[in-house]
């Protein structure tokens, strides 16, 4: 009785067929588990602009972008490095007690998708996560003249003419991004500052920035499917859109971007 086996060329055809199916599902596995981050990552920003909106709800305006004039550190101490960054109360530290020193605990200011490889940038949560617009929650002052236009009383919804059309929490390089760092024709030549190389991740015009050395990846090839980023309005409202929607064109009579907006208006 003769037994039932492969042939070399039955054994080949066999492997070969697995071999293709793993070529089709692995990119497809990839993309579902960078969708799942793209969906918590809208999700870590609902959070965020929730927690402004209440703190404003509570206080008249929303918090300082930065405010380094209050005498105590906040819970859980500064956020960042004293050699890059400035030390002060930050926009998060006003709205819930997040961890700000551990990006492996479970946290919504921490972005599951974020690509920063720089040892050093890697642990502070000021860079690589989300940034807040500080066209509205200004901050108490600057190192730098040049950004006066970001500073003073954060703003209300009452001094937002269309807020749900203005941008207040995005996927960011910093803390802190507002439209300078999305044009290529800034308003003032940019330094090579850790808030200067602030960047929207996937903007076409990241590939010609200053980026501090690991910020490479998040920066040019972006944290989400098809280089989108996530967007909370100040309406409360989330949407996720293509880096470059947010671009800031240098026209000759100023400087133009449609929506979402940078600047209250």
């Amino acid at each position: 009785m003769k037994h039932a086996c492969f042939t070399l060329v039955e054994l080949l055809v066999v492997i070969a067929a697995i071999t293709l199916l793993i070529a089709i599902l692995v990119p497809s596995l990839q993309n579902s588990r960078q969708g799942a981050k793209a969906i918590l990552c809208g999700s870590n920003i609902k959070q965020l602009v929730l927690g402004l909106a209440v703190y404003e709800t509570e206080n008249g305006t929303f918090p300082h972008a930065l405010d380094d004039t209050l005498l105590e550190p906040p819970p859980g101490g500064y956020a960042g490095y004293f050699q890059y960054d400035r030390m002060g109360w930050w926009w998060f530290n006003h709205i819930a007690d997040y961890s700000i020193k551990d990006s492996s605990r479970a946290s919504v200011i921490w972005c599951p998708s974020r690509q920063v490889n720089n040892g050093k940038l890697k642990g502070s949560v000021l860079c690589g996560n989300y940034g807040v617009n500080p066209s509205i929650c200004k901050t108490s002052h600057d190192i730098q003249s040049r950004r006066e236009e970001f500073v003073g009383t954060p703003l209300s919804t009452d001094d937002i003419p269309r807020p749900g059309e203005t941008l207040l929490i995005v996927d960011s390089g910093y803390s802190l991004i507002c439209w300078w760092y999305a044009s290529d024709v800034a308003p003032v030549p940019l330094g090579s500052s850790i808030e200067d190389t602030a960047y929207v991740p996937g903007l076409r015009i990241n590939t010609d920035k200053n980026l501090w050395p690991g910020e490479e990846l998040d920066a040019i090839e972006g944290r989400h499917p098809k280089k989108t980023v996530n967007v909370g309005f100040v309406d409360g409202h989330i949407t996720r859109t293509k880096a470059d929607d947010l671009f800031v064109e240098k026209m000759c009579d100023g400087y133009k971007n449609l929506r979402p907006l940078w600047k209250p208006k």
